[in-house]
């Protein structure tokens, strides 16, 4: 994928604050939850009967393709390609379905944070074939590191339930879902700020919804 993202994002210096903070807090993220990555991954093997870590090829910074660590949480179903997950989706397992509850499944992407693949906050990395039709202004998504979360995340933390009451989820997603979150994370971009970043963490630690940056409603 060309490296033709727009280049109006982030300041160096706030290029510089954000990725010294994504060093020390994932540094200290994988050494409390090393454990509990490990566990997951021996329970998720067992509970799949393949290896316990997700890896997927994401697009990522620049348009760079990386490999993103997930524990995984859902068993092969023949016939059944889509990337798209609903609400109640017969591919996750019952012990899946707690993992992501509890977002145990997303504690290996500390190593990609590490790694300077992806941040704390941010963009969530998409697979090809979403990022690699961004045009115009959109690619300014593509300038900064993709988060574990951030404003489109929030706002759609319950993605898999919004799309398992829609015939076509896969066509929602593509031409309603996705174009809002590209907006938000826009948004966010421009209007970066580091206290900004904070704050998502908080919410997302929490359960709740920043109210300020989901204007528009729920599609």
């Amino acid at each position: 994928m060309a490296d033709d993202s727009n280049r109006d994002g982030l300041s160096p210096w706030q290029q510089y604050l954000k990725r010294t903070f994504d060093v020390a807090l994932a540094l200290v993220g994988l050494m409390l939850s090393w454990w509990l990555i490990l566990l997951a991954y021996l329970a998720a093997s067992i509970d799949t009967r393949r290896n316990g870590f997700f890896i997927q090829r994401r697009v990522g910074y620049r348009g760079k393709v990386f490999r993103l660590i997930k524990i995984r949480t859902m068993r092969d179903l023949p016939g059944c390609g889509t990337t798209v997950t609903t609400h109640g989706d017969p591919r996750v397992t019952p012990l899946g379905r707690l993992l992501r509850k509890m977002k145990i499944d997303e504690l290996p992407q500390l190593i990609n944070v590490l790694l300077g693949q992806m941040s704390f906050v941010g963009p969530r990395p998409d697979v090809p074939g979403f990022a690699d039709r961004l045009q115009g202004d959109d690619r300014i998504v593509l300038c900064v590191r993709p988060g574990m979360t951030g404003p489109a995340t929030l706002k759609y933390g319950n993605e898999e339930r919004l799309l398992a009451g829609r015939s076509d989820p896969e066509k929602y997603n593509r031409e309603v879902v996705y174009p809002d979150k590209v907006r938000l994370n826009k948004q966010y971009i421009r209007n970066y700020s580091f206290l900004k970043d904070i704050e998502y963490i908080w919410h997302t630690a929490v359960g709740s919804s920043p109210q300020a940056d989901h204007t528009g409603g729920m599609p």
